[in-house]
C-alpha cells in the first residue's frame, strides 16, 4: 500500500472512496460539511433520518459519485471532541474494511482530522495507517485455494492540523510501526513445523543484512559452555536445536543499551506435563514475545532512534521426546542457582531466566521480557490489557504511559516479597512454579531472581499477542507500546 499526505479539499479530491466523519447528535466533521454543502444537505437529511447515529465505528457507503469521488463512506467518529483512541483506530480499520469490500483501489481518508481525545493529529495519522494495514492483513501464503481480493493500492490521508514537514514524518513513523506489526504477525502466524528455531535465527540474520543491526547466533554447543542449564533442559525433548539470538542495534555511541528479552518457544506441547489437545495448535504463538522482540528491533531501526538496544531471542521447542525433563529434576540455570521443576509446562520462565542472566554483559540502562507466560494473566486481565510487574516503579511507569499513548495498554501487579515464598523448594533453590494461587505474579517472582542487577519489566502478553476462535491469529500487540516506550526514551523532552 503506497500511502501519502494530502491538503487539497475533500469536494476536490479524486479518488475511488472517499471517508469521512459523522459525529453524533448530527454533527458532521468538517469534510463531511463540505461534502454535505456539495449535495444539498443530503448528508444531513441521511443523518437526520437516522441512517447513521455517529456512534464510534459505525459506517454508511453512499454508492455513488460526491464530487471527484467515486463514492463516500460516512463513518461514525462519537461525541465531537470526546473521540478516544482506541475508538479511532477501530473506526478506521472498520472504514477500511468496507472499502476493500467495495473493491476500491484508491481511497481518500479524512478521518486524521477529527480530534482524538489525549492525543494530537501526528498520533492520529500514524496510527490511521497502523490501523489501516491491520483492517487489511491477511495471513493466507500457505492457502493453494484463496479467493481473488482485488486490494487497495494506494491511500491518501488529510491532516488539516499537520503541516507538510510534520505530516511526512507522521507517515514514517506510521509506516514503520506497521510493518513491524505485520512482520511479528506473519512469524507468529506460521506453523511450528515451518517457523522453528532455526527459521528465527534466520529470520534474524536477513533482519541485519537489511537494517544493518548486528546479528549473532548462540548455538547448544555455546549455551552449554556457557552454563545455560535453564534454557537447555527445555530444549532436550525436541529434535530443533535451541538458539539464543542476540540482536545490537546501536543509535547513539556507547550509552546503556534497553534490553528487550522475547519468549521464543515455537511450539509448545507441555513436554511432559503435557497439555490438553483442545486449542494446543495455538501453542505454535508462544514465541510471539520473540517475534515481538524482532519487530520492535527493525521498527527502531527504521526510525534511526538514537538510542541502544539489544534484542535477547532464547527460542527453542518444547516437546516430550525421550530424552525431556520430568517434574521433580533439577537444572543449574545460568546464573548457578538451582531450580527444581515441578511442571515442565511452565518452560517459558526457564529459558528467560538465562537470557536474563545473559543480558547482563550488556550493562543494559533497563531490561524488558515479553512473553507470553501465563494463562492466569488472560484470566486476570483477558484480551484488553497485558500484565506488568517490575522491580522498578520509574520502569513501570513508562512503560504505563507509552501503552497509554499507544493504545496498547498494560496493566500493573503487585511483586511483593511474600509471594516469593510460593518458589520455595525441599531440594533445590526454588521450584519452577508456585502453586495456583497468584500464577502471573509467581511466573514474574521466578524470573525477578535472575535481574537483580538492573531495573527491570516483565510483561505477560497471554492474553493479547493472539486471538483465538474465528478470528485465529496474531495481534501484533505489544509492538506499538514498546515502540513508543523507546521513542520516549529517544526523545525524552
Amino acid at each position: 500500500m503506497e500511502y501519502t499526505f494530502t491538503q487539497e479539499a475533500p469536494e476536490k479530491f479524486a479518488t475511488d472512496c472517499l471517508i469521512v466523519g459523522i459525529h453524533e447528535n448530527g454533527l458532521l466533521s468538517q469534510a463531511a460539511t463540505a461534502l454535505d454543502h456539495l449535495l444539498g444537505g443530503e448528508i444531513t437529511v441521511i443523518v437526520q433520518r437516522g441512517d447513521i447515529e455517529g456512534k464510534p465505528g459505525q459506517t454508511l457507503p453512499l454508492l455513488r459519485p460526491v464530487g471527484q469521488a467515486q463514492r463516500v463512506i460516512l463513518v461514525g467518529m462519537g461525541l465531537q471532541g470526546e473521540c478516544k483512541a482506541a475508538q479511532f483506530k477501530e473506526a478506521v480499520a472498520r472504514a477500511v474494511q468496507v472499502a476493500a469490500d467495495l473493491h476500491v483501489k484508491k481511497i481518500g481518508c479524512f478521518l486524521p482530522e477529527i480530534v482524538i481525545k489525549d492525543r494530537n493529529p501526528a498520533w492520529g495519522l500514524e496510527q490511521a495507517i497502523v490501523a489501516t494495514e491491520d483492517a487489511l492483513y491477511r495471513f493466507d501464503r500457505l492457502k493453494t485455494r484463496t479467493p481473488k481480493r482485488l486490494m487497495p493500492h494506494s491511500c491518501a490521508f488529510a491532516a488539516p492540523q499537520l503541516s507538510e514537514t510534520d505530516a511526512k514524518q507522521a507517515l514514517i513513523a506510521g509506516q514503520a510501526l506497521a510493518r513491524a506489526i505485520s512482520f511479528a504477525k506473519d512469524l507468529a502466524n506460521l506453523p511450528g513445523n515451518m517457523c522453528t528455531p532455526s527459521y528465527l535465527a534466520d529470520q534474524a540474520r536477513a533482519l541485519g543484512t537489511r537494517t544493518g543491526i548486528t546479528i549473532t547466533v548462540l548455538e547448544e554447543s555455546d549455551m552449554q559452555t556457557l552454563g545455560m542449564g535453564a534454557l537447555l533442559a527445555v530444549a532436550r525433548g525436541s529434535h530443533e536445536p535451541a538458539k539464543l539470538l542476540v540482536l545490537e542495534y546501536r543509535g547513539e555511541g556507547t550509552k546503556a543499551p534497553i534490553a528487550l528479552v522475547g519468549k521464543g518457544v515455537t511450539f509448545d506441547s507441555g513436554g511432559i506435563s503435557i497439555k490438553p489437545p483442545a486449542n494446543m495448535d495455538e501453542m505454535k504463538f508462544d514465541m510471539c514475545g520473540a517475534a515481538t522482540v524482532l519487530a520492535t528491533v527493525q521498527a527502531a531501526a527504521e526510525l534511526k532512534l538514537p538510542i541502544n538496544i539489544v534484542g535477547l531471542v532464547p527460542t527453542t521447542e518444547n516437546m516430550p521426546g525421550g530424552s525431556a525433563i520430568k517434574p521433580g529434576d533439577i537444572v543449574t540455570s545460568l546464573s548457578g542457582q538451582t531450580i527444581e521443576i515441578l511442571n515442565t509446562d511452565a518452560e517459558g520462565r526457564l529459558i528467560l531466566c538465562d537470557a536474563l542472566t545473559y543480558a547482563e554483559r550488556f550493562k543494559p540502562a533497563a531490561v524488558i521480557d515479553i512473553a507470553t507466560l501465563t494463562g492466569a494473566c488472560v484470566i486476570a486481565l483477558g484480551s484488553q490489557a497485558g500484565g506488568l510487574l517490575s522491580n522498578n516503579e520509574a520502569l513501570s511507569q513508562e512503560l504505563t504511559s507509552a501503552g497509554q499513548t499507544a493504545a496498547d495498554r498494560i496493566w500493573p501487579l503487585p511483586l511483593w516479597e511474600e509471594y516469593q515464598k510460593q518458589l520455595d523448594s525441599n531440594f533445590a533453590d526454588m521450584a519452577n512454579i508456585g502453586g495456583r494461587e497468584a500464577g502471573t505474579i509467581t511466573a514474574a517472582c521466578f524470573l525477578a531472581r535472575f535481574t537483580e542487577n538492573y531495573p527491570w519489566a516483565h510483561l505477560d502478553i497471554a492474553g493479547i499477542a493472539y486471538k483465538g476462535g474465528k478470528e485465529k491469529g496474531a495481534t501484533g500487540r505489544p509492538i506499538s507500546l514498546l515502540v513508543e516506550f523507546l521513542r520516549k526514551r529517544a526523545h525524552p523532552t
